[in-house]
């Protein structure tokens, strides 16, 4: 029962772990005109929900299954991400989600931390997600639904801060998605990290021209 509540205490909006501060790449896609409105936006988070199925879902089940393998798993993550805005993205959320539950969840998490800083990791965040809801005793399915949820959850509040849409009508899409995201689940939930693909080329395109946009409110 205990891994319930902790999994409730993850899944809040409120768990400070700076996930709120990226866009996924919804910011460049909006000042490129690829986004105005919410059916280019369900189209983006359509995209973007398949990335991190095909992208991130392996690293975070092959990190939970055996957290000692982190290391070579972050690794991986690094010479899969070869966007330079995705993959400091990556690192800078890893990080942040590995301190945070780290502070919060001294016992079991605080050992990963010094582990990883030990062996020199980039702390990928796909990975590090993975390890840390394995030492938090979260069940797999569980792990990987909430990487999914998330993903979509910090993308729509990306976009009700852009404008796109509003509070209301953002929980609607998020609502709409739910057989998207059931879909995702089952098809990636059981790939592995030999099956890392970019599904979506040109969200990734977008997202690597974030540095270079006129006015930026997100970090990526």
């Amino acid at each position: 029962m205990g891994s319930t509540w902790r999994l409730l205490q993850l899944a809040d909006s409120g768990f400070p772990t700076g996930g709120f501060a990226h866009s996924g790449g919804l910011e460049a896609a909006v000042q490129q005109g690829e986004v105005r409105g919410a059916p280019e936006l369900r189209r983006f988070v359509r995209e973007l929900l398949w990335q991190a199925g095909h992208g991130g879902l392996p690293l975070v089940s092959a990190a939970h299954g055996e957290p000692s393998e982190l290391p070579a798993l972050d690794a991986r993550a690094e010479a899969f991400l070869s966007n330079h805005v995705a993959n400091r993205a990556s690192r800078t959320q890893g990080r942040a989600f590995l301190d945070t539950c780290a502070r919060i969840f001294p016992s079991p998490v605080a050992p990963l931390r010094e582990a990883a800083r030990a062996q020199g990791l980039r702390f990928h965040h796909a990975p590090v997600f993975g390890a840390v809801l394995r030492t938090l005793d979260v069940e797999r399915t569980d792990a990987q639904r909430l990487f999914l949820s998330l993903t979509l959850r910090g993308t729509l509040s990306a976009a009700v801060r852009l404008g796109i849409v509003g509070t209301h009508e953002s929980h609607q899409l998020q609502h709409q998605a739910t057989p998207l995201l059931d879909t995702v689940l089952e098809q990636c939930a059981g790939l592995g990290v030999d099956a890392l693909a970019q599904p979506s080329p040109l969200l990734d395109l977008l997202g690597s021209t974030h540095d270079r946009l006129y006015s930026r409110l997100f970090l990526s």
